[in-house]
């Protein structure tokens, strides 16, 4: 079996690896600048490393960072995050560890003697690259970062190599003998993952060596605890000795520490310890709770990249600007996406680290003591989570979805009274109980799991489907004890009761084989804590994925397929607070080509103004928008809303609604309750969503109260349209809006767009209909070519003095038209002419009225008046030189 934990990036190539050199290869890319990399292995005390190096094309030295990989994979798997470091000013060095890939030597479990010494030289090797920023000689500005085992040498290297200056470890351990062996139980299913991960043919090994690439003494220690079920303190010695936990006190490090809640592997205790060790240490710690992990579910890969990215540029390139998110986030399950029938997720944050016990709530539980027993060879097991097979069911948990199983007269168990009122529970419960073991040497191996019961007292979900296990011992004559329950982030519904369940035996992990009876009783209140301070944040998530749901599945991939270059942003500018948008200088080549998309756009768009964006097709409209929309990033230039630059998840754009094609309504619920769900799945307060105010302006009257599938298409278009205006944003951009309507229903839209702007908020819309165009907007933008052609008041452009209707006598034909346009638009001071009913439009570009009119005459072209023109319709064409809307 081989085991990747987790490919945290599809592998899209195989590379060539080259002995004691090094060849620079220009990675593919969708935008400049390319990301190049040079392949080469480096000798370290008895291994060869294979190794990627990765830079971008900027000049001058810059920070390097070391990416690892996770447990039975290879420098492949980081590759795509390498290369968008490498864009994004890093110098990245990745390496497959001893026994992965195509490196050498044996498995150590990040033996400081072996791969923690591989780092070191690795650092050295950094030191000596001519691009690499050095705070001082032989010391490289360096970060390390990597999931899971590559999230553990990121914190030995800091504890064991004062050069490293920051990390971020994802979904890793701090003490490698608490995770295997927690509370002295072997957790067999997830070590016997990992040894046979590890236990790969090695070449040239005696056939049927079952040490394969492990070394002797790991391979030993896995034999002795596997057969005799039980840890022994030799084995926890040795892998206390390779954990983080042993340098705990040397980490000294600003750390941004990514953690899974679905994750019975690493779980959320593990970087519990770490934040409150790296804390004490006087180190700056984020801890960000993601809904994946080991177990499956959602890695949120390109959230956690981005934001690994900016914990890099405030603590390795020093930028101050840079937002490095929250104290503490954690990811929680906001519904199902009607879509694909994936978990959303929206986020909650605190400005601290809460912990696991902060702000405890004390429930009583009922039930008398409890006698239940231990069956010979633990078998049947009762089933918590099952490694590999539970990732979709974890992240489903707070959705009432869950597997999970204990056997009649293998438990006991104790009820709580129903909830009167939801209770958010943020970290580890825990209750004293009272056991009493019948075994012959008086102990007792027992697992303690919390249980969501719903209403009917028997549809229960284990949250995250996780479970403690704990060993006690001496309990021959009883024996109380604290039993500490897995750290959860989960909501309660009112009408659900909380279920204490204490079972014998447990798929994931080891039970005695001797059968014996064991008596449970509770003897204290369940304490739950609920972490107050932790409130949903409307911005903690990136914003199109709620604000954007209109685009449903094309947004996602849009989203996959266009992630940047990304730099820190800027710091506000206050003169731009009350601005709804400034764009200036923006820039954005075509993928993979010197071809420019949009080109040195600039222009400002004012409060209470309805902008109409126009260009023919292919005059980057919406690639405009996207940019401004954050769902991709400039070339050059920048983009700010109310004085706040863009980038993906920027705060700001909670000002922003969006209307982006069709919307993905559930059509068997009426209009309101589909608003309502969606604006809940945003995570932010009900108050706060304006639901009248926004139906009022969209005026679908009645109809709201009727199931979407009777809606016209008419009424589809305004309720997307109330759901973009939901927290009636101060700017609302609306691509497309009257596609499909018929005439009256596109005067109804237009009456909505104005209103919304006459309460002093700014409306951008992008249409091909020009004369609805200047019915609803009191400002245009005209693009041609990604450039700006004129930007102004809808009256000053279709009234422009620059731009002349030339009207020519009646009956006058095709051929003299056309070649009056080509004479006149050959004319000094003429920047276009373009034929048009009854006569031409001529913009002027340094000419005036009168030496247009004696060259007309002298042209012999038959006019019979020049004036200023009034329809947008002419005044475009004009503007573009006759193409095509």
């Amino acid at each position: 079996m081989r085991l990747r934990i987790p490919r945290w990036a599809a592998v899209t190539g195989a590379l060539a690896v080259l002995v004691g050199a090094g060849t620079w290869t220009a990675v593919a890319s969708d935008e400049p600048p390319p990301a190049h990399r040079a392949d080469r292995t480096i000798d370290v005390d008895g291994a060869r490393l294979d190794t990627s190096y990765f830079t971008g094309d900027g000049e001058g030295r810059r920070p390097a960072v070391l990416l690892g990989h996770g447990f039975g994979g290879s420098k492949d798997d980081v590759r795509a995050q390498a290369e968008q470091l490498a864009r994004d000013g890093y110098a990245v060095l990745t390496w497959s560890a001893r026994g992965f890939g195509a490196s050498t030597g044996q498995i150590g479990l990040n033996d400081p003697d072996a791969e923690v010494k591989d780092v070191r030289k690795l650092v050295d090797w950094l030191a000596a690259r001519p691009e690499v920023l050095l705070d001082k000689a032989g010391d490289p500005r360096v970060g390390v970062t990597g999931a899971s085992y590559g999230g553990a040498i990121s914190l030995l290297a800091a504890g064991h190599d004062p050069r490293v200056d920051a990390v971020a470890p994802r979904i890793t351990y701090w003490n490698l003998a608490d995770a295997l062996f927690p509370n002295d139980v072997f957790k067999k299913l997830w070590a016997g993952i990992f040894f046979s991960a590890g236990n790969q043919p090695v070449p040239g090994a005696k056939a049927g060596d079952p040490c394969g690439r492990f070394t002797p003494e790991l391979c030993a220690l896995y034999q002795r605890v596997a057969v005799s079920g039980k840890p022994d303190a030799a084995a926890r010695s040795l892998l206390e000795a390779r954990s983080p936990s042993a340098v705990g006190d040397r980490i000294k490090v600003p750390a941004l520490l990514v953690q899974g809640q679905s994750d019975s592997l690493f779980t959320l205790a593990q970087s519990d310890a770490m934040a409150r060790t790296i804390s004490a240490n006087g180190a700056p710690v984020a801890v960000d709770w993601i809904a994946g992990g080991h177990d499956g579910g959602d890695p949120e890969t390109e959230r956690v990249d981005r934001r690994i990215t900016t914990w890099f540029d405030r603590w390795l390139k020093r930028d101050t600007s840079a937002d490095t998110g929250p104290a503490f986030r954690v990811s929680r399950t906001g519904g199902v996406d009607s879509t694909d029938g994936q978990a959303t997720l929206r986020a909650a944050t605190d400005d601290r680290y809460p912990g696991l016990t902060d702000g405890t709530r004390r429930i009583a539980l009922a039930g008398p003591p409890q006698p239940f027993a231990n069956p010979a060879g633990a078998s049947p097991p009762a089933i918590s989570s099952v490694p590999g097979l539970g990732g979709g069911i974890t992240g489903l948990s707070s959705l009432g979805v869950g597997l999970s199983l204990d056997f009649p007269g293998q438990h006991a168990r104790f009820d709580a009274k129903p909830q009167t009122e939801a209770l958010r529970i943020t970290g580890t419960p825990t209750v004293r109980v009272r056991v009493t073991s019948g075994a012959a040497d008086g102990s007792a191996v027992l697992f303690a799991k919390v249980y969501d019961v719903g209403p009917d007292g028997r549809q229960q979900v284990l949250p995250a489907q996780l479970v403690t296990p704990l060993r006690v011992e001496g309990a021959a004559k009883g024996r109380e004890v604290t039993l500490t329950l897995p750290a959860i982030d989960h909501e309660i519904e009112a009408g659900h009761r909380l279920r204490l369940v204490l079972a014998a035996t447990d798929l994931g992990y080891a039970s005695p084989a001797a059968p014996a009876a064991y008596t449970v009783a509770v003897t204290g209140p369940l304490t739950v804590p609920t972490a107050p301070g932790v409130t949903t944040q409307a911005a903690g998530l990136p914003w199109w994925v709620w604000g954007l749901p209109l685009l449903g599945l094309a947004a996602a991939a849009a989203l996959l397929l266009t992630a940047r270059r990304r730099t820190a942003a800027p710091a506000p500018d206050p003169d731009l607070a009350s601005v709804p948008l400034q764009i200036t200088g923006l820039s954005k080549k075509y993928a993979g080509g010197d071809r420019y998309s949009v080109r040195e756009l600039s222009f400002r768009v004012e409060q209470g103004q309805v902008l109409g964006l126009l260009g023919p097709n292919g005059a980057g409209k919406t690639t405009t928008l996207r940019m401004l929309m954050g769902l991709i990033t400039p070339d050059e230039g920048e983009i700010r809303v109310f004085g706040q630059a863009i980038r993906p998840g920027a705060p700001v754009l909670s000002r922003v609604g969006a209307f982006v094609e069709g919307a993905g309504f559930l059509p068997h619920l009426s209009g309101r309750e589909n608003l309502e769900l969606y604006w809940k799945a945003t995570g932010r307060p009900a108050e706060d969503a304006h639901v009248d105010e926004a139906l009022r302006i969209a005026n679908l009257g009645g109809a709201l109260e009727r199931a979407v599938r009777t809606y016209s298409q008419g009424m589809r278009q305004r309720l997307a349209i109330a759901q973009a205006m939901l927290g009636l944003p101060d700017l609302l951009i609306l691509d497309e809006p009257t596609n499909g309507l018929d005439p009256p229903q596109i005067r109804e839209m237009r009456e909505v767009m104005i209103r919304y702007a006459a309460e002093g908020r700014t409306v951008i819309v992008s249409s091909h209909l020009l004369a609805e165009v200047e019915q609803s907007c009191t400002h245009l933008v005209v693009m041609d070519r990604g450039q700006l052609v004129q930007a102004g008041p809808v009256a000053e452009i279709t009234g422009s003095g620059s731009t002349l209707l030339v009207s020519l006598a009646a009956g006058t034909d095709e051929a003299t038209v056309e070649k009056a346009v080509e004479a006149i638009a050959a004319l000094p001071g003429v920047g276009s002419a373009a034929a048009t009913d009854g006569g031409l439009l001529v913009r002027l570009d340094g000419a005036d009225a009168t030496s247009l009119i004696g060259e007309l005459v002298r042209l012999d072209v038959p006019l019979t008046g020049v004036g200023p023109h009034r329809r947008l319709e002419d005044a475009f064409l004009t503007l573009i030189g006759g193409g095509a809307a």
